[in-house]
């Protein structure tokens, strides 16, 4: 039977068995893939396609969306399959087009016991090539994404930015805490038609409660931006998983993105999933210059006994800062 064939409960059921800590092994079509795995957690990275994660999972549990439609790609395929855990740079407004990063092939290759690096290829519009190192941790669900930008060029600068673009499962909350001060009014921007930016949104599903941006339900536009400096935001999921990512923010350097944004959530109300999109600030890399951004990745059973919008956000901050 040849994958393509089979259905993709049972390719995850695959990942999901008992495997050595890092393998190389053939996952859906792409026969590249690297598997990161401890007692309770398992990672599927792609250098096939994009330099993804594919699957991030607690206990036999996915975090990341990955659509069925995954299991047609073929190194052939004109459209490409770009679910799950994408990483990009930007800012999105005035990058040039970047399909070669974004969805073309990586190399991978086993760095560690539980460790991995994916190199995409050099990239003549941007002038980049980007690196990507994934480490999971002993016995936890930690797991530690670094992307490294470096310019390929011989003589000019380039100034792009760490751009996260991670497909959650949808239907969740997200939670955002923020910080003072603030350049918004409201604590975030709402991309609203032909690319207004709404600086004072109001939307019935998303409230401010305790200090934290609580998004119970896809909004009026699904695009939206903050500019908090607490370095994290959390997704839970309806499967139970809580998932959270921490990241360093500056607040005394240039965010490049238009409304001067550390992080993005685009929550759609047509699309079974929430897009969780840390943003780093420029980096302004001259011919030979690289710069690195780390993102730490965690999953927590967290099942909160409660309605959305009453979750008990301080216990929620303390689940958050035991994560370590």
């Amino acid at each position: 039977m040849k994958p393509t064939s089979w259905s993709l409960a049972v390719l995850l059921s695959i990942a999901f068995q008992s495997s050595p800590s890092a393998e190389t092994v053939r996952f859906l079509n792409y026969p590249n893939a690297i598997v990161l795995t401890n007692e309770t957690t398992r990672v599927v990275l792609c250098p096939d396609a994009g330099g993804r994660v594919l699957v991030y999972s607690l206990n036999g549990t996915n975090a990341l969306h990955l659509d069925s439609a995954e299991a047609e790609w073929t190194p052939d395929s004109k459209k490409p399959m770009m679910s799950a855990g994408r990483f990009d740079i930007g800012p999105e407004q005035i990058i040039p087009r970047r399909e070669e990063l974004w969805s073309g092939p990586w190399t991978g290759e086993i760095t560690g016991k539980r460790s991995a690096r994916l190199t995409s290829l050099q990239h003549e519009a941007t002038g980049v090539q980007l690196v990507r190192d994934f480490e999971l941790a002993a016995g936890s669900s930690k797991l530690t994404c670094t992307q490294t930008i470096r310019n390929i060029t011989s003589d000019r600068t380039v100034e792009w930015c760490h751009w996260s673009r991670t497909f959650a499962e949808g239907k969740g909350i997200v939670y955002v805490p923020v910080t003072e001060p603030s350049r918004l009014p409201n604590h975030y921007v709402m991309y609203e038609e032909r690319g207004t930016l709404n600086f004072r949104p109001e939307d019935p599903n998303i409230q401010l409660r305790d200090g934290v941006l609580e998004i119970l339900a896809a909004p009026a536009f699904p695009k939206l931006g903050m500019d908090s400096t607490a370095g994290w935001l959390a997704c839970q999921e309806p499967n139970g998983l809580l998932f959270v990512k921490k990241f360093p923010t500056f607040p005394n350097r240039v965010y490049n993105e238009v409304a001067g944004l550390t992080i993005s959530v685009w929550y759609p109300q047509d699309k079974p999933v929430i897009e969780l999109e840390p943003i780093g600030p420029r980096e302004r890399l001259a011919p030979g210059e690289s710069a690195s951004f780390t993102e730490t990745w965690f999953l927590v059973d967290y099942r909160a006994a409660s309605d959305p919008g009453e979750v008990d956000l301080q216990e929620l901050r303390s689940t958050v800062d035991r994560l370590k």
